[in-house]
């Protein structure tokens, strides 16, 4: 369980949380000392308030947060961010929420990057309510802490060779097996567009390949985009356009965090995760405008745009994924600028056209407050990713919809997995609010956990039970 939360205390500071509506009938019940004091400082209810009620002795009584109009499901990750070191219990909360939302955005509130810097605060302690699953909470908000502190680590420290390490010591703790494929063994492996893509830089580009699972089970592949830097290559992106490319390896730390999740609970499945890692740097190796590149899957694609390389390493990535016809298949990237122009840095859309799953996932997503929206995987767009030389071009002639006709292009090398989905996710906080601090965010991590979980979580075991055997490790 994680560090903040404990199972017991005598002596917890009560914790209150209001609605603007709701606040001024909670007080009429509290003490005329608290009425006074709430009084004074102004207290409202609105949202983001938190109040600190002091004792006659002017040490801390209770706190109380505002809440507004309830609409910020993870508000009371502002406890934990603001109050001093001690212990603390939740005294009385609106039936919005309820003790799981409670103790999750708690547990959000803890989250530090502190890798080059020291944190200067002890986190305070929450009393677990009861009948709240403290392991199942920490083991999502340590898997979303994990993507985070990947994404927020810059690329001098988290290039190809860091990512494999990353998810060999994640394999590692779950007893999953591992191999990585590295440099010129891309090409003797078939894997030419990771291989061309990542070949312009001095780190060599990795094809990371993980499994877990029963073998018998299900097949559930999760594919991430695990580019540590994108400078946009010989379309070079302008410095500002750079400024947050540490991130472009988002969609890899989100599958990992699933991945984490997934593992530690158990589930019954039989899992892979494949990560194409590359750096897409600018050098005399570097690939270039107007060639023709080959793919796993054999279709030749002309090079449009050099900055569109991520749907290239992922269409080799989700060409060997989908030879093995998973049961359900998952991609995850930070793709598009077209993405966060239909719908924000907030709520990543996805594409698939599985009825059934689109549905599934607009409803967990909710449901774990991990936002989700479906766009269309509209066919009538097949015709812009066409070349008059190649099979395909990475880059679209036309210059609206980017974020559908980078889904479409996936969709080329995806035939026979029985569901696939993509999601063009931005893995990045522009506006911090309480539990989201600015900075790497895995975005969509949580609701593929709720899915697996809700699909393949009836016959879950105890995840120390699952497989005893060590991981094998092929760097």
């Amino acid at each position: 369980m994680h560090a903040s939360l404990v199972k017991s205390a005598g002596d917890a500071v009560p914790l209150f949380a209001v609605t603007s509506q709701s606040w001024e009938a909670w007080a009429q019940a509290r003490p005329k000392r608290d009425q006074a004091w709430l009084n004074s400082v102004g207290f409202s209810g609105k949202e983001g308030q938190l109040a600190r009620l002091p004792t006659a002795a002017g040490a801390l009584a209770g706190a109380i947060l505002g809440l507004g109009k309830a609409r910020d499901p993870l508000a009371l990750a502002a406890f934990s961010e603001s109050l001093p070191e001690g212990t603390y219990a939740l005294a009385e909360l609106p039936p919005q929420i309820d003790s799981d939302r409670a103790v999750l955005g708690w547990l959000l509130g803890t989250y530090v990057f502190s890798r080059y810097r020291e944190q200067e605060r002890a986190h305070p302690r929450l009393v677990l309510p009861r009948h709240t699953d403290g392991d199942e909470l920490t083991r999502i908000a340590e898997a979303v802490f994990h993507a985070r502190d990947l994404i927020n680590t810059p690329a001098n420290d988290m290039g190809p060779e860091e990512l494999a390490e990353a998810a060999a010591a994640i394999a590692q703790r779950h007893g999953a097996d591992i191999s990585v494929l590295t440099g010129d063994d891309l090409l003797a492996q078939n894997y030419p567009l990771v291989h061309a893509v990542g070949r312009g830089a001095d780190r060599a580009p990795r094809l990371i390949d993980m499994r877990w699972g029963d073998r018998r089970g299900p097949k559930v592949t999760l594919v991430g985009k695990g580019v540590c830097f994108d400078s946009g290559g010989l379309d070079l992106k302008p410095s500002s356009g750079m400024l947050t490319m540490k991130k472009d390896m988002g969609g890899a730390a989100v599958v990992l965090a699933a991945a984490r999740m997934v593992m530690g609970a158990g589930l019954d499945l039989q899992l892979r995760v494949l990560i194409p890692a590359v750096e897409n740097a600018v050098s005399g190796r570097a690939y270039r405008p107007g060639d023709v590149l080959a793919s796993r899957k054999g279709l030749s694609i002309e090079v449009g745009n050099t900055d569109a390389e991520g749907r290239l390493v992922l269409a080799d990535a989700l060409a060997e994924a989908d030879g093995e016809a998973p049961d359900l298949l998952i991609d995850v990237a930070t793709l598009t600028g077209a993405a966060r122009a239909a719908t924000g840095m907030e709520v990543p859309p996805f594409f698939t056209d599985d009825e059934d799953l689109a549905r599934d996932l607009m409803r967990l997503g909710a449901q774990v407050h991990d936002p989700l929206w479906r766009l269309p995987l509209w066919r009538g767009y097949e015709a812009t990713i066409s070349s008059p030389i190649a099979d395909l071009n990475n880059n679209p002639d036309y210059n609206l919809a980017g974020a559908v006709t980078a889904a479409l292009f996936l969709n080329r090398f995806v035939e026979c997995a029985k569901s696939w989905v993509h999601f063009d996710i931005p893995a990045w906080i522009d506006r911090p609010r309480p539990g989201r601090p600015r900075g790497g965010e895995a975005n969509a991590a949580r609701a593929l956990y709720a899915l697996l979980k809700a699909r393949y979580g009836d016959g879950a075991r105890v995840a120390s039970k699952r497989r005893t055997k060590p991981a094998r490790h092929k760097m």
